[in-house]
């Protein structure tokens, strides 16, 4: 383990891995804290809340590939400064609505669009930058590292948004996650990058687009791992954070039953976070999904009703299996991807695995109201098991080898002088 955390004695990834922190932290204290701002204005509703958060979800979407092309365009660094600064600006303008009582819904949903438009562009430069800041021998505790930070923000941030909207309220609580996107922000001001391959020249943005989409679609086993999780995405979020609760109310004791299961989930992240720091597979894609199989058990315990104990060992699982599988992928992405077209991949490979996830929001309802909550969940178990192994069979997946770790130049370690263009 000690090896693996060298990587923190790079200046570079040191301040990354401080301003991920901080930005992750900000990022789940927020959604919370806005939740309950919402509901608590006058005529607040779950219709309301919805509104905002589609505005926010419809930005991000609709945004995501150009934030890819934007990654790949600019030094990344600058790109994620100008992100946080946009959610800065987006979580204080919030804050100051809130408190003022002024402006109502459409403020919100046009500042939530803002903060969605600011994740569209953060998405990509983060998923790109950083083979640009580490070794590529380092590049998969780095992966491990942020992935732990993103858990324990998980965590922490939910836990600090109840005490800060119990405490202070919700407006304040938004201000607390301005705060802390402003000092990621400022932890940015110390990584400096290597610059990727030079351009012969500026092609428009949907000749990006269409280059990036050449280099997402040439790659099978980028493109049947994405095809993978989009329906993964869909029946994990239909039937595990909208049924999941439900069975949790008829039959296992209600929230705090249901808290228990998502904790043992949280605790799984960090777990997996910290098994894909030091395993080294021969075949990492192997590996990679060979742990999704551990998505499919909570389904099939939730429909057979489980005790809370087993459907919370199953979570777990399924936290450290989630883990070892986001770590393996983004490192195989950054190892194989050329460092001027990753950000894009990126952001098809993003929009790819969640463009069906409100799908399985919203049909899960009407689907488990007439077949049944018990065999809408052994349907999604199904489904996952049949994609799974679909991917498992591709040989192109399964024999991917791992790119030798030969450590590559030294990333810049000082601070590059004013103006210099890999700078932020």
């Amino acid at each position: 383990m000690r090896e693996e955390l060298t990587v923190l004695g790079q200046r570079p990834f040191r301040r990354l891995f401080l301003s991920r922190a901080l930005q992750l932290l900000g990022s789940s204290l927020a959604p919370i804290a806005l939740a309950f701002a919402v509901l608590a204005m006058p005529g607040g509703s779950a219709t309301t809340l919805g509104l905002v958060l589609f505005a926010r979800s419809a930005a991000q979407v609709l945004l995501l590939l150009f934030g890819g092309v934007i990654a790949d365009r600019l030094p990344r660094a600058r790109v994620m400064v100008i992100a946080n600064v946009l959610a800065f600006v987006s979580q204080a303008g919030m804050a100051l609505v809130l408190a003022a009582q002024t402006g109502g819904v459409p403020a919100l949903c046009a500042l939530a669009t803002l903060n969605g438009a600011s994740t569209a562009l953060f998405l990509p430069a983060a998923a790109g930058i950083l083979p640009q800041v580490v070794t590529r021998d380092r590049l998969q505790a780095a992966n491990a590292l942020i992935r732990l930070s993103r858990s324990a923000a998980t965590v922490g941030g939910a836990g600090l948004a109840g005490v800060l909207v119990s405490a202070f309220g919700a407006d304040r609580a938004l201000a607390v996650s301005a705060v802390l996107f402003a000092l990621s922000t400022l932890s940015l001001r110390g990584v400096v990058t290597r610059a990727p391959a030079a351009r012969t020249s500026a092609p428009g943005m949907l000749t990006d687009l269409r280059d990036g989409w050449r280099e997402f679609t040439s790659r099978r086993w980028i493109w049947q791992v994405v095809l993978q999780f989009s329906v993964l995405n869909a029946c994990f979020n239909g039937g595990i954070y909208v049924l999941g609760p439900v069975v949790a109310d008829d039959r296992l004791g209600g929230a705090a039953a249901w808290s228990v299961i998502v904790t043992a989930q949280a605790v799984g992240f960090v777990a997996g976070g910290l098994v894909a720091m030091r395993i080294r597979p021969r075949f990492p894609m192997r590996t990679a999904t060979l742990a999704t199989f551990g998505f499919v058990p909570p389904f099939l315990l939730l429909a057979l009703g489980a005790p809370v104990w087993l459907i919370a060992l199953s979570t777990l699982v399924n936290g450290v299996c989630a883990d070892i599988f986001e770590v393996l992928w983004s490192t195989e992405l950054q190892q194989h991807v050329p460092q001027e077209a990753l950000s894009r991949v990126s952001s098809y490979d993003a929009l790819g695995s969640f463009v069906l996830g409100p799908l399985g929001l919203a049909l899960v309802g009407p689907v488990s109201a007439v077949v049944g909550v018990e065999r809408t969940l052994a349907a999604c178990a199904v489904l996952a098991l049949l994609v799974n192994t679909a991917t498992l069979l591709s040989r192109s997946v399964r024999d991917l080898p791992a790119r030798p770790a030969a450590p590559d130049p030294a990333p810049a370690s000082a601070p590059a002088p004013s103006g210099e263009a890999r700078s932020a």
